[in-house]
């Protein structure tokens, strides 16, 4: 509840990470973005939805994948830090994640609202997190086999 008493909208997002680290997410129950930054981390909030695409198997040399691989929910309030290394201290937050299946991308891009060119579908993961409507969200968590209607 905001301090006036109105419960905030639930807000939708898209995470790009390669598979492998979407798997380390999932099983430690958190997500990193912006190769361990807060800022955008910072955006999201307790019960948004957030999707996790996927454009390769690993970070680098990985194979290419191209599918939604994970969905969750914001279970903190906000980002937190941690020591992977002595000197790669990356932020993360909270996730409460479904289980789903992977969905593929291509079959989705024509009724994806935020990919505005069509040609060059894989322009918007380039930003990393970024927000989605509603719409969009629900369209991928169908593909995905998760109802959004039911909070995680």
């Amino acid at each position: 509840m905001t301090s006036d008493g109105i419960a905030p909208s639930v807000r939708y997002w898209i995470n790009t990470i390669s598979k492998a680290h979407v798997d380390i997410g999932v099983a430690g129950g958190f997500t990193q973005a912006d190769h361990g930054k807060s800022t955008r981390l910072k955006r999201l909030s307790r019960g948004d939805v957030i999707i996790f695409y996927s454009p390769r198997t690993e970070l680098r040399a990985g194979k290419p994948l191209q599918s939604f691989t994970a969905l969750g929910w914001v279970a903190d309030d906000e980002p937190y830090q941690v020591e992977m290394r002595p000197d790669f201290h990356p932020w993360r937050r909270d996730v409460t994640f479904a289980k789903c299946k992977e969905a593929p991308i291509r079959p989705l891009i024509e009724d994806l609202t935020f990919i505005t060119d069509k040609q060059r579908w894989g322009f918007p993961f380039r930003r990393g997190l970024f927000e989605v409507s509603s719409d969009d969200a629900e369209r991928i968590a169908e593909a995905m086999s998760v109802d959004l209607s039911v909070d995680g």
